[in-house]
């Protein structure tokens, strides 16, 4: 019998979660949405999916309050033929209201990033009905993708990170409430946090880690990778020192019913959440810096523009990362080749070495 890891047995645990979450939104939407949802099961997430039913909501929500014939019935009850009747036009003037809006009292914006992805929402449902050929149009294929301007990746610099552990090493520039539980974190934040920046794994992946799924002898964690397999990262000895000191002191806790083979355990001693990773990077980050908002995604940055910058091999910071298209890849460290591409142009001295003398 094949045994269940940690990181499966907390990815079984947030599918739950989203399945009752898109079970609750999916009975606010029209019926044949529920159709729509279980269609692309097999190729979609169940966050993907709760993703495209809060997006697709706004949409419905749209043409209740702006569409005379939809404002007549509620929205539970909108017909699928409704996706044949609407037009280009209509999902035009649709994309221009994400600019700004405002639902309950609250004003909403989107940038293109938002629009995008809210488009996409809409293109995966039309496409769902047309090629089940349940409606006669694709409509939403018409509509251009917002142009997307690449965002300058946000991580720390070397002198930062150094500041970083040392900050979670001493505990000084914490608060006086943050500083009566910072004897009993600061060795497994430390673990954590090394553990992060020296492998470039995903909080969700950190997370799911159990006991035995480090391997000392070759210095290898194996994690539990987006897509549903597992990977073998490999860490540098800091780590393998700072996952030892904190086994030394995780061997010692005992852990709730159910959490005996996590890692690492929050102080209810049950197996961290990524809500409380995120919350620590964030208590110790702004001792570093004010103006980065650094997050357990941007330590994995700062991890794959190390190893980019010791070896210039894209295809490794890929594999390593656990991107799939190595373009996923290029496109976050394009900002590096152009820097590398800068720095080529004092490589070459046209000018002769005066101290050489003159040559025949």
């Amino acid at each position: 019998m094949q045994r269940t890891t940690g990181a499966e047995t907390y990815s079984q645990e947030i599918d739950i979660k989203n399945t009752h979450k898109l079970r609750e939104l999916s009975s606010k939407l029209p019926r044949f949405c529920r159709q729509y949802f279980r269609g692309i099961a097999d190729n979609t997430s169940t966050r993907t999916r709760v993703a495209y039913a809060h997006d697709l909501m706004v949409f419905f929500e749209y043409l209740h309050a702006n569409n005379p014939e939809c404002a007549r019935m509620a929205i539970p009850d909108f017909p699928l033929s409704l996706l044949d009747q609407l037009t280009k036009t209509d999902l035009e003037e649709y994309m221009d209201y994400l600019s700004y809006y405002e639902k309950d009292g609250k004003v909403f914006t989107n940038d293109e990033r938002g629009k995008a992805r809210k488009l996409s929402a809409l293109r995966s449902m039309y496409k769902y009905f047309f090629t089940s050929e349940m409606i006669d149009r694709d409509i939403a294929v018409l509509i251009r993708t917002p142009k997307l301007h690449e965002k300058a990746i946000i991580r720390l610099d070397q002198d930062e990170v150094v500041t970083l552990l040392d900050e979670v090493d001493s505990g000084d520039s914490l608060t006086k409430s943050q500083q009566k539980f910072h004897e009993k974190t600061k060795v497994r934040d430390t673990a954590i946090l090394t553990l992060l920046l020296g492998t470039g794994i995903r909080v969700s992946e950190l997370v799911g880690i159990d006991l035995n799924d480090i391997n000392f002898r070759e210095n290898g964690v194996k994690v539990h990778r987006k897509g549903g397999y597992d990977a073998i990262v490999y860490f540098n000895d800091e780590v393998e020192e700072a996952l030892k000191d904190y086994l030394a002191e995780r061997h010692q806790i005992i852990p709730l019913d159910g959490h005996e083979n996590a890692l690492f355990l929050s102080l209810q001693n049950r197996r961290i959440t990524v809500r409380a990773v995120e919350k620590l990077v964030k208590k110790y980050a702004q001792l570093v810096t004010s103006l980065k908002k650094i997050t357990p995604h941007k330590l994995r940055s700062t991890f794959g523009t190390s190893l980019y910058r010791e070896t210039g091999d894209i295809y490794l910071v890929a594999d390593v990362l656990g991107h799939k298209d190595v373009n996923t890849t290029r496109r976050h460290y394009a900002a590096i080749e152009e820097d590398r591409r800068k720095e080529a142009a004092s490589y070459v001295n046209l000018h002769r070495n005066e101290s050489a003398g003159s040559q025949a």
